[in-house]
């Protein structure tokens, strides 16, 4: 299962990540194009090299018609030639000179396979075998072929001539052989330094391709970096200078966080305005004498409200979706206020925080959010609340278990509503929890109620996804 979500994994970052895309083609690339090349100029070079070496073995071939003659219908060559590797034994490069059989030519179709007689060869050849079955082109033509010299690979030039016309005709094959050691050497010689260039190439243009792309891709990591840097609360905008492709990206951005901040504010100062309207009509109303008492306190209880939801927009300031907030700090203040608020009850409250964990959101609506649950649990504990808090880069997850009576099942979805209250709390109005609900659903998170196995009583489980 591990390998297959490794597989997955690289799959997912070969097909989605930009970099990898980018990589990916430019060693195609070079893996297939410089090999393409190397061949290509390889198969050149041969190709040159044997034309070359066909040019020199006609050259031959006409140095050695130069000083042939024909006297009484015989051949007549010089004892030594001009090119003294063809005097020298066994050098590597031979010559021969065969008759023609004429009638094999009176047919034009037919091509003549078959040698009648050696009228002279070289002295190179002397210890040298050749085989019967030499090249016999058509007078006038040339045949330029590859054949082995006692297990030796040899290039064969082969022309047939005629000394005379008609009955004087004379028509003889000149052979000329080359041993292909020196040809092989140079392009042997040739194809390992290539490949050794183009290797080397290969090496220094994928160091050079992943360079240019690290310089490529940087703008795209310091806008995740920048990013990183918003979400933690670090700086409010994009700061750093974009290329053209990118400015209009980050101009968005910076637009969308300013306008987020602002909508934020805004809505901070409606909350607190609409509190303060309503503080002072409640007090006028509260200071009449001829109220009943129940009235009152009901009254007081409005009055109480208001004034919690404008402290609330006081202390929210001016922070936004993508501020992070330290979730032990918070909790912390939370935990020392309830123990003074229930130290009758003798109550054991064990938190448990994963260091660094940070709720991206407002520091109030994670009070209120943490404060209601909380406060909820000291009201139901008989003794104890455990509170623990993990993360991942996936979920930030606060779990909340006291050991009271519980919650039963048939309950916890209705007191989320607004105006119902479990009969395990004994105080209350029933509207915190739907303020917990409509908090938590507004940061996309969710709110699940259950039974704790370890303490025995309601277990609140809150999971935020990042």
């Amino acid at each position: 299962m591990n390998i297959f979500n490794k597989f997955h994994a690289t799959k997912h970052w070969l097909t989605q990540s930009l970099k990898a895309r980018l990589m990916l083609s430019a060693m195609f690339m070079i893996v297939v194009t410089l090999p393409v090349i190397g061949i290509t100029l390889s198969n050149a070079f041969n190709d040159q090299l044997q034309s070359a070496l066909e040019n020199e073995l006609r050259a031959y071939s006409y140095s050695i018609f130069s000083v042939a003659e024909v006297e009484d219908n015989q051949l007549v060559m010089p004892e030594m030639l001009l090119e003294n590797q063809f005097n020298v034994i066994q050098s590597g490069l031979y010559a021969q000179i065969t008759s023609i059989d004429l009638d094999a030519f009176k047919d034009k179709k037919t091509q003549p396979t078959r040698v009648s007689k050696n009228l002279w060869q070289s002295d190179s050849l002397l210890g040298v075998h050749l085989s019967n079955d030499l090249p016999s082109p058509k007078i006038g033509n040339f045949v330029f072929t590859e054949m082995l010299i006692e297990n030796q690979p040899h290039m064969a030039y082969s022309i047939s001539v005629s000394f005379g016309e008609l009955e004087q005709a004379f028509p003889v094959t000149l052979h000329i052989f080359k041993n292909q050691a020196e040809f092989l050497a140079i392009t042997n010689g040739f194809k390992q330094q290539l490949w050794t260039w183009l290797i080397l190439l290969i090496v220094i243009f994928i160091i050079a391709q992943f360079i240019w792309l690290k310089w490529t891709l940087k703008p795209l990591n310091t806008l995740t970096v920048e990013l990183e840097q918003v979400e933690q609360g670090k700086q409010n905008a994009l700061e750093k200078n974009y290329p053209l492709e990118l400015e209009q990206v980050t101009s968005q951005l910076n637009t969308l966080l300013s306008t987020e901040q602002n909508q934020r504010k805004r809505y901070r100062n409606a909350l607190s305005d609409l509190a303060h309207s309503l503080k002072t009509p409640l007090a006028v109303i509260q200071s009449q004498q001829a109220l009943p008492q129940e009235t009152k306190e009901q009254i007081s209880n409005i009055s109480n409200m208001v004034e919690h939801q404008l402290k609330r927009a006081q202390s929210a300031g001016e922070s936004a979706w993508h501020l992070g907030v330290s979730v032990e700090q918070t909790t912390s203040k939370l935990v020392n206020t309830l123990n003074k608020i229930y130290q009758d009850k003798f109550l054991t409250i064990s938190v448990n925080i994963q260091k660094k964990a940070l709720f991206k959101g407002d520091e109030a609506d994670l009070m209120e959010i943490l404060g209601n649950l909380l406060d909820n649990a000291c009201k139901a504990a008989k003794s104890r609340i455990d509170f623990d808090v993990s993360f991942n880069t996936h979920c930030l997850r606060f779990t909340i278990a006291d050991d009271g009576q519980g919650i039963e099942e048939s309950q916890r979805k209705a007191i989320l509503e607004r105006g119902t209250r479990a009969d395990t709390y004994d105080k209350g109005h029933g509207i915190g929890l739907a303020i917990v609900r409509d908090l938590v659903s507004s940061y996309k998170g969710e709110l699940t109620i259950q039974n704790s196995s370890a303490l025995g009583g309601a277990l609140f489980v809150l999971t935020f996804h990042k």
